[in-house]
């Protein structure tokens, strides 16, 4: 059925799926009474979603119907950043953009234009590489898009290989769950009830965070960790298991590669050491390390903090290689969950279009953004067009303060695809209107379960708003693209969604989720499923790798991440086998002070930042200090401070409370600077990347706090 043959009178529902970058990947119900969607919930038939929905999404009617919608091409009226715009059609849109890119393209090269984008929706239609195709046959800088998971997934791939991991329906059969460097009641909600059985029948909950948030409270056992060690617990938790004889021997000898090697790296690891470390007891940390080893089976769940500090992926290096040691996957429940999405048979290749990349054709990091389009870069040619969308990267970017004076340059010509005017937008000189997701076409993957969902459009487009594929098939046809691939309809791109051959696909078709609207991948139940029980790790080597042989081939981001190019990796040397990073900002008498920039509660990044029900949620942007900090700087609660660094400042209301450790602040991110005392916690954060697959160190971030 196509949007403009959808029924208008009466009361329907419709098969949705929520778009948010977030592991869930809700099933949605959505009403639509007399063609205007009146509520929006979770489907209360899907084993997962069951029926509930988070406070991003409870009122998402409210988003799509919000008279403060960007509903038709605008072009700018007054001085970027002012906000001010008139209403233009999309022929003058579109030709406008189209007369730019080629003034541009023919007097600097291609080159001198640049997506920026990311995941506002993660559909494989409209979210992460929808505009891939287009950029690439326009021969434009590649965008890379490490925000998250990028040194995470290297890590990953390294040690055990890109499998899906631990089915989270599962979890209920563990018997010790230890959730690391993720707050799953505010960022994973819909895995809590399986956590929560699984403590009922007895299992013991471990959370190890510097913060004691949300899902800290409900834990049977909070350790607090200093921000950026986490590496140095997991390799003196491996001291304790290989030294004292904790390990399965028989998984070790049959499903790993490089054990002697990794009993002779750990030796010095002790957890007196990584106590110094971490700020862990040393016997707090052998009795995790002894509790871990002796449960059957345990299960480990890693946050995307984890990676996000100078040493982000040796870390999770060393968290993979901890399951193996002690024989946890051979049971269902037991394991590491890290992203199931490794499970789906996404056909990337369909929607990246790298087949247009021109050899040579420059990366540029979106962390780094702010100094290309200062010229900090030295970028010859400069950035001289700017195309954003599915992202708001004067919100998300690091050093605010330079994207600011970027984006503030007459000579950028900047263009926008959003819903509403974000912080971005009101710099942008053609802002395009985009439709929500009820009024768009899509099918997804997750990473965080193992279900595809479709997204059925509930409503036409509102407007003059169009979905991303829309958009680029309209810019594509202004430059006479005329390759299959930019006229291809939504209907034929699901048909090109998946390798729907796939023996995880069987008897799943576009027709079945059209029907039904979502789907388990053909894989065992979650009290069968044990994947690695019998190794099969899709490594080089079949097993899992404690010296890795991708480590040959130096530091690399997954060509995902970079619109399909591989070319121009970072290429740095490797060591094969994990090893502690430690923070690369120490306290020094300056800035004393961590500061964390945690997931709202109420905002997914910076989407909802601007809705009055999540506003009154999440409340005005907060700095989160231990008593004792708050003492010594003389600061009293509710006080208004400013949080300061060389890279900038902003101010907050401060909240003393004993949730978070001494020497460490804690302010989430996500609220928008028109509706912030200017600047954001970002205008603080580093560019500098981690250690592996370019990932960001925003955890690595040393700050001081004064009296506003």
């Amino acid at each position: 059925m196509s949007v403009t043959d959808l029924p208008m009178p009466g009361t329907t529902t419709v098969h949705g799926a929520c778009p948010l970058d977030c592991p869930d990947t809700c099933a949605l119900e959505v009403t639509v009474e007399d063609g205007r969607v009146t509520r929006v919930r979770g489907d209360r038939t899907h084993p997962y979603t069951r029926g509930g929905l988070c406070v991003k999404m409870n009122d998402y009617d409210r988003t799509v119907n919000s008279e403060e919608r960007v509903l038709h091409p605008l072009r700018r009226t007054g001085p970027k950043g002012s906000g001010r715009f008139a209403r233009i059609s999309w022929d003058e849109a579109l030709d406008e953009i189209a007369d730019r890119f080629r003034e541009i393209a023919g007097t600097s090269g291609p080159k001198a234009i640049m997506p920026v984008s990311y995941l506002g929706t993660q559909g494989i239609l409209n979210g992460l590489n929808v505009g891939d195709a287009f950029f690439n046959r326009l021969g434009a800088t590649i965008s890379e898009r490490t925000y998250c998971d990028s040194g995470s997934c290297t890590a990953y791939a390294m040690t055990v290989g890109a499998t899906a991991g631990v089915d989270p329906e599962s979890f209920v059969h563990a018997r010790y769950i230890v959730i690391w460097a993720n707050n799953m009641l505010s960022t994973n909600l819909h895995l809590w009830p399986f956590v929560a059985e699984a403590q009922r029948r007895g299992a013991k909950v471990v959370v190890i965070d510097p913060v004691r948030h949300r899902t800290a409270q409900h834990a049977d056992w909070y350790i607090p960790i200093r921000p950026g060690t986490d590496g140095a617990l997991a390799l003196a938790m491996m001291h304790v298991i290989i030294g004292e004889g904790l390990t399965d021997a028989d998984y070790v000898a049959r499903y790993t590669v490089g054990f002697d090697e990794l009993a002779e790296r750990v030796e010095t690891y002790t957890p007196e050491w990584a106590s110094g470390e971490t700020g862990i007891p040393a016997e707090d940390i052998r009795t995790l390390a002894r509790e871990y080893a002796a449960a059957d089976p345990s299960v480990i769940r890693i946050g995307v903090a984890i990676e996000r500090h100078a040493g982000g992926g040796q870390t999770v290096r060393a968290i993979s290689c901890l399951p193996a040691l002690t024989g946890a996957w051979r049971k269902p429940g037991g394991g590491l969950l890290q992203l199931p999405l490794w499970a789906f048979p996404v056909n990337w290749p369909a929607f990246l279009g790298a087949e247009f990349i021109r050899p040579g054709t420059r990366v540029v990091n979106q962390f780094l953004l702010g100094r290309a389009l200062t010229g900090e870069l030295g970028l010859d040619p400069p950035i001289r067009g700017l195309v954003v969308y599915n992202s708001n990267p004067l919100v998300v970017c690091p050093e605010q303060d330079k994207m600011v004076a970027g984006l503030s340059r007459e000579d950028l010509f900047t263009v926008v695809s959003e819903h509403f005017l974000t912080d971005t937008a009101d710099f942008a000189d053609i802002v395009l209107p985009a439709t929500t997701q009820v009024e768009q076409r899509d099918v997804m993957f997750s990473w965080g379960h193992l279900y595809v969902t479709v997204n059925e459009p509930a409503v036409p487009p509102m407007g003059e708003a169009v979905p991303n594929t829309e958009l680029f098939r309209r810019l594509a046809a202004r430059m006479g693209f005329t390759e299959p691939v930019f006229t291809r309809t939504d209907e034929q791109m699901v048909a090109e969604a998946f390798d729907w051959s796939s023996p995880v696909m069987a008897g799943i078709t576009p027709e079945s989720l059209a029907r039904d609207g979502w789907a388990r991948l053909r894989l065992p139940g979650p009290d069968e499923y044990a994947p690695h029980a019998e190794g099969r790790f899709p490594t080089p080597s079949g097993k899992v790798e404690f010296v890795s042989s991708a480590a040959a081939g130096g530091n690399f981001v997954l060509p995902l991440f970079r619109q399909g190019s591989n070319e121009h990796q970072p290429g740095d040397p490797v060591d094969p086998l994990p090893h502690y990073v430690p923070p690369r900002e120490r306290p020094d008498g300056r800035h004393p002070l961590t500061l964390l920039s945690p997931k709202s509660h109420a905002y997914l990044n910076s989407s909802f930042a601007d809705r009055p029900g999540q506003q009154r949620v999440q409340g005005d942007p907060a700095l989160h200090m231990h008593p004792e900090d708050a003492s010594a700087r003389g600061l009293a609660d509710g006080a208004e401070v400013r949080v300061v660094n060389d890279r900038g400042r902003f101010a907050a209301r401060l909240h003393v409370t004993a949730d978070v450790a001494p020497g460490v602040v804690v302010s989430p991110m996500g609220a928008w600077r028109k509706h912030s005392r200017g600047a954001t916690v970002n205008a603080l954060s580093p560019s500098v990347f981690a250690d592996l697959g370019n990932a960001p160190t925003f955890s690595d971030n040393l700050v001081e706090v004064e009296p506003a």
